[in-house]
């Protein structure tokens, strides 16, 4: 925590960097939602586990909370936090016969409650490692701009919180099916997997017009659940740039179909991508799987910051508070996730009914074995 930037000048300081930023991220492990609710859990706190996290006189008040918070540097905080997580992470010996390949999702978050001054609310691009559940890197999108310009500094996080982007898979929706991000992920050393949608019509033309009556199903799926019944197929085919497809460094381009039957009515739906990787290197199962996992930053945290956490509804207007929010959201979400716990409602009752085992969590050094 000390690595920190402190935002406060020297006079007047009565509490330490490292207990106030100790504090929030437990309370927020435990499910505070707001930074009143993170004086609360501390001013809940018994003398010893007080006395832990250095607070030795009176507990700090939800003012002094949101003063400190609200002026907090976000990225190095995101970057601090994320070191955190990813040196608590257990080492897993590789699948033998399978080469792993990190897949990070990429995808942009508007707060909705969360409204600057100038009355603009906040839009967040967050870079989501999907094996771990742990946010890389999160940068906030300009004013007056959309996420495409926030991509390239976003990609530069991750690979300094990784060393290395090389091999990596980076998958994100269709607006960042972009000239400019496919030469960024390619000077990353990694691998692009983007959907294409009619934002880039000429390109979204030549998947649709490719002749795929041809090209035999590569990988299918089938599954039921809720009474719901649902077949996935992926169809991949090699393309060669720049004569084969207007988007550079593609390889292949793919084409996922959706059917799903539902109370005796059926839909379809195909989506088009284009990937980076080779054929040799991505097979459609991969392809499949790549897929399916770009909808973690989605479903296992956007959805659970604003579910869990209430994230829509709180109204962290100043300075760089509602950033700061998102961020320790994101690491209360990643710390559960790489605990094992599939529901995080759940695991922040659990922890909050043992703050000491929090405060162990928070001030150990010690790598999980």
């Amino acid at each position: 925590m000390a690595e920190v930037p402190d935002p406060r000048q020297r006079r007047g300081v009565r509490y330490r960097l490292a207990s106030l930023l100790a504090v929030a991220v437990c309370a927020v492990l435990a499910g505070a939602s707001t930074f009143a609710a993170i004086a609360d859990w501390a001013a809940d706190l018994d003398p010893p586990a007080r006395r832990r996290l250095g607070l030795l006189g009176r507990i700090p008040a939800g003012s002094t909370v949101w003063r400190f918070l609200v002026r907090v540097d976000a990225t190095v905080l995101q970057a601090v936090l994320t070191g955190w997580l990813r040196r608590r992470m257990p080492t897993r010996p590789a699948e033998p016969g399978r080469r792993a390949r990190a897949v990070i999702a990429v995808d942009g978050k508007l707060l909705r409650g969360a409204r600057l001054p100038a009355g603009r609310q906040v839009h967040l691009l967050a870079a989501y490692e999907v094996a771990t559940g742990i946010v890389l890197a999160q940068v906030a999108v300009e004013a007056k701009s959309n996420e495409n310009p926030a991509f390239a500094p976003l990609l530069d996080q991750g690979q300094a919180r990784l060393g290395s982007l090389a091999g990596t898979i980076i998958v994100a929706d269709a607006l960042h099916a972009q000239v400019g991000h496919a030469h960024t992920v390619a000077a990353h050393g990694g691998y692009l997997m983007v959907t294409v949608k009619a934002n880039r019509p000429t390109l979204l033309e030549q998947l649709r017009t490719l002749p795929w009556a041809q090209v035999p199903v590569g990988h299918r799926t089938r599954s039921r659940a809720h009474g719901r019944r649902e077949t996935r197929t992926v169809k991949a085919v090699t393309v060669a740039t720049p004569d084969g497809l207007q988007f550079p460094h593609a390889a292949q381009a793919v084409r996922i179909t959706r059917t799903r039957t539902l109370g005796g009515k059926t839909t379809r739906q195909t989506a088009y991508l284009v990937v980076s990787l080779p054929a040799a290197d991505a097979q459609p199962a991969d392809l499949a799987d790549w897929s399916r996992r770009a909808w973690h930053i989605e479903n296992r945290l956007h959805w659970v910051r604003d579910v869990t956490f209430g994230e829509d509804a709180h109204q962290a207007r100043t300075g760089n508070g509602p950033a700061v929010a998102a961020v320790l959201r994101n690491t209360a979400i990643g710390f559960h996730r790489s605990n094992g716990e599939p529901n995080i409602a759940r695991a922040t009752r659990r922890a909050s009914r043992r703050p000491h085992d929090l405060i162990d969590a928070v001030t150990s050094r010690t790598r999980t074995q």
